[in-house]
């Protein structure tokens, strides 16, 4: 699992007993799912479904860093599967683990839609199919300027004779 968000707990995070607050951990998991859920499945519109049981093993303290690591362990019709894992990055200590959350993939009417992702899709993957869109893009527009240069010329031609 790769841990890619990181978190400073701050006083504003801390519970009456000077740990981290797990409302606030909780906070950041949601949100950190749904990015990873709304990168994976390329729709802004994911919901949170169902959320696993969860148990607290650590916690952190103030000026502590942790790390929260998301990844996807399976794709449904409609929604993905993500398993998500934290730990505090200076005492090297798991702080919890959430083996299931579910994310639902919606329409812009709110009603669950197929997204047709099977496998998880990595950063640079979707980076390369941004860059063939983009090159399809200029492709189509040099084609478009190419066409109306011809027909321009045609038209100039049949003008002239």
């Amino acid at each position: 699992m790769n841990f890619h968000t990181r978190k400073w707990v701050k006083p504003e995070d801390l519970n009456p007993n000077g740990t981290l607050f797990g409302g606030s951990l909780l906070r950041w998991i949601d949100e950190e799912a749904a990015i990873y859920a709304i990168c994976q499945l390329d729709n802004q519109r994911v919901v949170t479904k169902f959320i696993s049981e969860i148990n607290f093993v650590s916690s952190a303290r103030q000026g502590d860093i942790i790390e929260l690591g998301i990844t996807a362990t399976d794709f449904g019709r409609t929604s993905v599967t993500l398993r998500a894992e934290v730990r505090n990055k200076i005492t090297r200590k798991s702080i919890l683990t959430i083996e299931k959350m579910v994310f639902v993939n919606l329409d812009a009417d709110g009603v669950p839609v197929p997204h047709g992702r099977e496998r998880i899709r990595y950063a640079d993957e979707a980076y390369e199919r941004y860059r063939q869109t983009v090159q399809t893009t200029a492709d189509a527009t040099a084609l478009a300027a190419a066409n109306e240069a011809r027909r321009q010329a045609e038209s100039e031609d049949a003008s002239v004779h």
